[in-house]
């Protein structure tokens, strides 16, 4: 048993490196968490505590930082998203201006952000012509059509 107190250090420098390459790749925080446990392992190794109690406090040190570090650590990785919406959700709620008159069987809108996508009219609103140089509104994707509602047009003042 001495043995395996003598040796113990290299099962945990083992451990940590298992640990730390595994949560490179998974970015969970477990085990980096584990990592950190298997670290608590090592240092107690180098004050000559045998190898069981080195398990005991390696896995104390893991669940308390699962429990304890885990949770805000995560909250800080997933804060620092990027707000700006991008594909189809930044096509929603578009401006555009119809180039093809839109009827039953389709037509054509320029978007404010140049692109020209095939068009049809939402369900939600009357089934009309939208004549050419008509402002529209994009409500929704369907495959590679913009669902439109075309926007009032303001009274004369």
């Amino acid at each position: 048993m001495d043995v395996l107190t003598q040796y113990a250090w290299i099962v945990w420098l083992i451990l940590i490196l298992a640990f730390a390459t595994i949560e490179v790749f998974t970015l969970e925080m477990t085990f980096l968490m584990l990592a950190l446990g298997s670290v608590a392992g090592l240092l107690s190794g180098l004050f000559g505590i045998p190898w069981w109690a080195q398990f005991i406090i390696a896995a104390i040190v893991a669940v308390a930082l699962i429990l304890v570090l885990r949770p805000p650590l995560l909250r800080m990785l997933r804060r620092g998203g990027d707000p700006a919406r991008s594909n189809i959700d930044a096509l929603i709620g578009a401006d555009g201006s119809v180039v093809r008159t839109i009827t039953a069987a389709g037509g054509q809108v320029r978007l404010q952000n140049g692109e020209v996508w095939t068009a049809r009219l939402s369900p939600i609103t009357e089934q009309t012509d939208v004549a050419v140089g008509e402002r529209v509104l994009v409500t929704g994707i369907d495959g590679a059509t913009a669902v439109v509602v075309p926007v009032e047009r303001s009274a004369p003042q």
